[in-house]
Parts: C-alpha cells; structure tokens; sequence
C-alpha cells in the first residue's frame, strides 16, 4: 500500500492530494510519526496553492489537518473548516458530516455530533458509518440505544471493522469478556492488522485473565507499531470501565512513555490519578494533555472544578479526609467525619478488611460540580461515587429535599471502597451495587432501597433479569428506571444468601472473583448451585416475600414493553370518574391499587372515616410501600388531624422503618414524640432526619435541647455548634450553650475558646461572661 500511494503522490496524480493523505495515515499507523508529519504538512501546501478543491480532495485535507491538530490545536478548527467546505461542495456526501460528527465526539461535545449526523440519516436512515457515529454518540450520552444502533449498522455491513470493535466495547462494559473476544475476532478475520481490532482484543485478553495471550496480542500490535499509544488508551479506558483504575493508570502512563504526544493518553492519566487521590500528580497530567488539546471538553471542566476545589477546605479526620465546601465545612464535618468512621468500623469487622486511608470525601455544594468529578460532563443523574481511595458525593443542599439521603448515600459508597479493596477491583458490578445497597441497611433505621410497585409488577411478570444477563440492567438498560430497579434487586439477591448460607458464603463468594473466577464456576463451588437453579431460588424467594402483594400486579402481555407502568400506583385518585374508581376498590378488595385510588380519593374529599378502610386495606396487601403518597402516610395524617396521636405514630415509625428520603414525616414524627414526652425516640427521630437535610435551624436546637434533657453533654455540643454554624440570630447564644456543655465534659480550654467567640458576637453577653469568669478562675 506504502509502494503504490507514494507512486500516486510521486507522479502528481489527479487524486495526490486523497493518496497524500491516505500516505500520511498509513505512516501513521505505522510508527513513523515524523514521516507522517511531514507528508501532511506538504498536503497543507498543496491546499493552500491551489483555487478550488473538490469535496473528496477537502475531506482530504481535513483528515490531514486533524492528525496535525496532535502537533498544533488550532489545526482543530482547520479541520472543522475543511469538512464544512466539503459539505457545501457536495451536500449529498456523507462522509465530511459523519467524519464532523466523529471530531466533536472526541472532543465530547455529543450535541454537535448528533447535528451532524442528523442529515446523513435523514437522506439515508441505514448509512453504516453514520449509524456507528450515532452509536458512538447514544453511548456518551448513557442511552441503551447505542447497543441497537451499531447492531443495524452491522446488519447494512457486517465486515464494518470499527463497529466490530465499538460492539466489543459494549460487551466489555457489560463483562461480557469472551463475548467482546468474538467480535474482535470478527473484525481480524476481515482486518488482520486492524490495530483497532488488536487493540481491543487485548482488552478483552486482559480483563478475562488471560496474561499469555495479551502479550502476544500486545506484541502484534507492537511489532505493526512500535509506537502505538492508543493500545494503551483503549486498555485504560477498558479498566475504567470495569473500575480496574490502577491498572488504567498504569496503562496510561505507558501510553506516553510511547508517544508524549498522546493527548488522550495524559489525560486518561490524569483522570485515573484524580480518581486514585494523588491530586497534584493529575492535575499536571491534565494540564499537559490541555495544552495539547485545548478544545477537550471534559479536560476543561475537569481543570475547572479543580480550581473550585481549590477554594474548598480540607478537614483531616480520623481515617478521613473531608474535602468540604468553606459555606458548609462547620456544620457538615462532625457528622460526615463522624458516619465515616463508624461506616469505616462496622464495615471493615464485616469484611474483615481495612482500606488504607486516609480515605478522601469530597462533599460537593453544587450537583454540576459532582457530575463533572465523575464523568466529566454536568447533568450526571448520580447521587455518589467511589473509586476506592476516593469516595465523591453531593452535598445535602445540592439535591432537593426529599429525593437525596446523604448518610445512606456515604455509607453506600464506603461499602463500595471495601468490596473493591478485597477483590482487588474485580467484584462484577451486580454485585458491588448489591452488596452497597444491603449495607446500607445496616446504617440506620430505614437505610437502603425499599421496594417499589414497578418491582413488584416485574416480578409478576416474570422480567426480572438473571444472574447471567443481570449486569445489563445496569449498564444497558431497556427502559428508564431499570437501573434502580436492578440496584433494589442486587441487593435482595446479597440478602438471600446472607439469610440461607450466612454472611460467610458472601466473602467466598468475593474471594472467588479476587481470584478471577467467574460467576458460573463461583455459585456452583460456594452456593452448591448453577445460576439456573439459584435464579429459580430467588425467584421463589421473591414471591413467597411479597405474597400478598402480587395479586394486585397481574401479568402483563410478553408482547408489550418491559417498562412497569408506574402510574398504576402513583397519582392514583386523581381520576375523573370518582365512580369507576369506587367501583373498582369495592368489586377488588384485595387489589391495592384499587384500594388506595379510592382511599386517595376519599382522603382528597376529606371523607376521612370512609378514607380509613381503604387505606388499611392497602396497607394490609402491600405493607412494604412506604411512599409518602402511599397509605401509611395518609393514615398518619387522618389520625393526626383526629388527635389520635398513638395510630398516627404507628403509621409514621412504620413510614419512616421503610422510607429513607421521609424528611417531612420524621418531623412529624419527632413532633409527636415530644407531645407523647418521649425525649429519647424524640432524638432518635431527629437524628435521622439530618442525614436527609442538615440545613434546617430549628431541629439541630430542639435536639440540642434534648440532648441537655438527657444528659448527653458531648451530643449537645455538636449540635449547638451546628446551630452557631447555620448563623441564625442567636448564633452568640449557640455558642454559650455549646461552652457550657464543653465545660460539663471536662473540655475546659474548648469551653474557653467557645465562651469567646460568643462574647465576640454579643460582648455584654452576661451569661457568657459569668461563664468565662468560671472557667478563668478554675483554671487558676
């Protein structure tokens, strides 16, 4: 291929300028950079020199000019503008707008892609390149139709080499490794240098443990290219994906050790360091592949947030270190830092495991700032994240009230940091999810995903995913609220096995995958079973546990979607026919959909006697929904407004049992508790309520306040100082009150230092100046 290009370019062929730049890619490709460099810059003469190009010889040029951009950023644009004059040369050519759509891709800017693309598929709906690009595109923006799309393109070109490769991709992200092997086989049985297929190959050799055959592979694709970075790109970006982030590191590192001028690979360094908590080793790898690719979105707002970061406070404690926003560092520090530890404790007796530390927690006030810490982009739907070392999470005010747990959340990702610690990172995603999840429940009251009628209705079904597929519902999913689903369901399978072979089977279970074994092989040696039978265990398991609510979840037809109707139960009894809807409760006694449409309704009217036996009846079928539009918090309300304070507490500690997110309902609760003068059940409430949402003034004072009542000194501190950091108008009184009880511990020099920030505020402070008088003449 070298002979005959450098033949046409020699002679000055009518196509030199297409056969320059096929030559200068081939070079490429071949390690001889500097060759290659040359060939295309004397491509850029030509262009230059000449008056009119045709659309091929533009797409040409553009090819050239975006390998160049490596050497000069600004050759980005070049391209841009070279592609966009190939386009208005030719408008019914593909191939400038696919190959635009690919460039903003890279530079992951998705929205321009799919412009781009938009028109090459609305000529021609199954372009294969285009369908491939678009692929590309749905999986950036975390679509299941990216799987769908490359399988059309597959089905137009089924030797399409790169979506061959893009479609092993995809299985790797599922761990679906000897899957991924296949299609890279595919693709070398049409290509058998494609580095790309290579290179993807030797991802798949290497995540499935197969150390002999990834050298060779890694060879091969040596041997073609000694300089070959993007081998170690692709296997980076592989172990990322299946949370392998040493590794990813370490690959990274390799990629510029063979071409420092692999823009992609500093910052795939860069990215895995951050992730690893050596944040000033990433942030100079950042910055060396920004200066080089200056138009890469996510390296920008990565270097962004670390100049925010830059204004947030780092608080050592303990294991930990709580990266805290300054607006937020006082008020959140005591009880982040004190959950982690008692997370770190109870988890690591558990796994029998201890993480190194210090752990590092970063608490991010805004949401856009926490998506750009895990995939680069703002918009991330995530609530935390954990690389093992580094564990990043929203702060409480980040989120809206009601939807967002922050201890539970803490406590997820910490479990997270332990199972990837000993499996040495190769526990299935199904799994660590899981396992994160059924920890929770250990945190708190009511702590951990609670079941939804969406479940409930899959199970009826019969679509719940099995332990062989079950890693799509996570990474692949057919239908919006999947994952979560698939998160609930993880979690009962940890469950089961916790409750039929005990916790123990657990740690075999994730001594296996340390070991590199597979899910088969693991459940048949530790479970004495095949996936088969433990699914139709599960399965079992799951109707006999919500019995008496599957009735009210009749089958759906196979042929429809997979997508539970959630509406069946939300919003019920907003209806237009009050009738139908009375008829349906009265002719279906033990269907909970019908009985709580029709106690909603009642409840709306304020028909609240007839409301009760509707709601009790929903209740008694479906006791586990928790939702604060569900019957236990109807109830609560109806008895609460009767001053039946006794049923109302019942339904509100039954409520607040299930429901994690029920900051409303556990004031309420705790309301009721000190009417009934509860003081200890009373705290207990409050204190749960500020893992949901710590900014509110008046419960971090009323549980001070009962703190003193209960002669709990030390606690009191905390939320008096909790109370000075929200900066109400008593904040000098806060202070005092956190002095005086520093001063009832033994803490006498704290007492001191508390008693003058209150008298800084409120000088004439009588009280603060009795009590500093007290602990100045007790001191002497």
């Amino acid at each position: 291929a070298e002979e005959l290009l450098g033949s046409l370019v020699a002679r000055g062929s009518v196509v030199e300028l297409e056969a320059r730049t096929e030559l200068g890619e081939l070079l490429f490709l071949r390690g001889r950079l500097e060759e290659a460099t040359r060939e295309l810059y004397r491509l850029i003469d030509l262009y230059n020199e000449r008056d009119r190009l045709t659309a091929s010889e533009l797409v040409a040029v553009a090819r050239a000019v975006r390998i160049l951009g490596r050497d000069d950023p600004q050759l980005f644009k070049d391209a841009l503008k070279a592609f966009d004059e190939a386009v208005a040369a030719d408008p019914a050519d593909p191939e400038p707008r696919v190959r635009t759509a690919v460039l903003f891709l890279e530079k992951y800017d998705s929205g321009e892609a799919r412009t781009s693309l938009q028109p090459v598929l609305e000529r021609n709906p199954n372009h294969p390149e285009a369908l491939l690009a678009l692929a590309r595109v749905r999986r950036f923006d975390g679509s299941p139709e990216a799987r769908v799309l490359v399988d059309r393109a597959l089905a137009v070109n089924p030797n399409l080499v790169s979506a061959r490769v893009f479609s092993g991709q995809l299985l790797l992200e599922l761990e679906l490794f000897d899957e991924a092997r296949e299609e890279a086989e595919r693709a070398l049985q049409v290509a058998p240098r494609s580095l790309e297929a290579l290179s993807m190959l030797a991802a798949a050799q290497y995540l499935a443990d197969e150390p002999e055959a990834f050298a060779a592979t890694e060879r091969k694709v040596l041997d073609a290219n000694p300089r070959h970075a993007e081998l170690y790109n692709v296997l980076a970006e592989a172990c990322v994906q299946n949370r392998l982030y040493r590794a990813a590191r370490d690959f990274a590192a390799q990629s510029i050790r063979l071409d420092p001028k692999s823009w992609r690979g500093w910052g795939e360094l860069g990215l895995n360091q951050l992730r690893l908590g050596e944040m000033a080793e990433g942030r100079r790898s950042l910055e060396t592949a920004f200066a080089g690719d200056p138009y890469n979105v996510w390296l920008k707002n990565t270097l962004d947030l670390l100049d925010t970061l830059d204004g947030y406070r780092v608080v050592p404690w303990g294991r930990f270190e709580l990266v805290l926003h300054p607006a937020e560092a006082d008020l959140l520090a005591p009880y982040v830092g004190s959950l982690a530890e008692e997370a770190y404790d109870y988890l690591a007796k558990r796994y029998r495991h201890e993480p190194p530390t210090p752990i590092r927690v970063e608490v991010f006030k805004e949401h856009e700032d926490f998506s750009v810490r895990t995939v680069g982009l703002a918009g991330l739907g995530a609530l935390g994240v954990s690389f093992g070392p580094v564990i990043a999470l929203d702060s409480p005010a980040a989120r809206e009230l009601g939807g967002f747990n922050w201890g539970t959340t803490l406590w997820h990702e910490l479990a997270h940091s332990f199972t990837l610690g000993v499996t040495e990172n190769q526990i299935p995603r199904w799994l660590t999810e899981g396992l994160s999840v059924f920890e929770e429940r250990g945190g708190r009251t009511g702590w951990g995903d609670d079941v939804r009628p969406e479940f409930v209705q899959m199970i009826a079904d019969g679509s719940l995913l099995g332990l062989a597929e079950f890693n799509d519902g996570f990474v692949r999913p057919t239908f919006p609220g999947q994952v979560v689903l698939s998160y609930f369901q993880a979690s009962l399978i940890c469950e089961l096995i916790d409750r039929e072979w005990g916790f123990d089977k657990i740690l075999q279970i994730l001594e296996g995958y340390r070991q590199r074994k597979d899910t088969e092989t693991i459940f048949r040696e530790v479970l004495g079973l095949e996936l088969e039978a433990f699914d139709a265990k599960f399965s079992g398991w799951l109707a006999q546990r919500y019995a008496s609510a599957l009735p009210s979840f009749p089958p759906r037809p196979k042929e429809g979607t997979r997508e539970p109707a959630t509406g069946e139960v939300i919003g019920l009894g907003r209806g237009p026919d009050p009738a139908a809807l009375e008829a349906w409760a009265k002719r279906s006694p033990e269907d909970f959909r019908a009985q709580l449409a029709w106690g909603t309704a009642l409840y709306r009217d304020r028909r609240y006697d007839e409301a009760i036996e509707y709601l009790e009846r929903a209740k008694r079928v479906f006791p586990e929904y928790a939702a604060e539009e569900g019957p236990h918090h109807l109830l609560a309300r109806i008895h609460r407004e009767a001053g039946r304070k006794s049923d109302a507490l019942r339904e509100l500690e039954t409520m607040t049992g299930i429901n994690e997110f029920a900051y409303r309902p556990l004031l309420d609760l705790a309301e009721l508790y000190g009417e009934l003068d509860r003081p200890a059940e009373q705290a207990e409430a409050l204190e749960r309520s500020m893992y949901i949402y710590p900014h509110d003034v008046d419960p971090h004072r009323t549980l001070a306040e009962l703190y003193e009542r209960l002669e709990r000194p030390a606690a009191a501190v905390t939320e008096w100082r909790a109370v000075a950091a929200l900066r109400p108008a008593s904040r000098a009184e806060a202070l005092y009150r956190a002095a005086a009880n520093l001063a009832r511990t033994g803490d006498r020099r704290g007492a001191r230092r508390e008693v003058l920030r209150a008298l800084e505020i409120a000088p004439g402070y009588e009280d603060a100046q009795v009590l500093l008088l007290d602990l100045t003449e007790s001191s002497s």
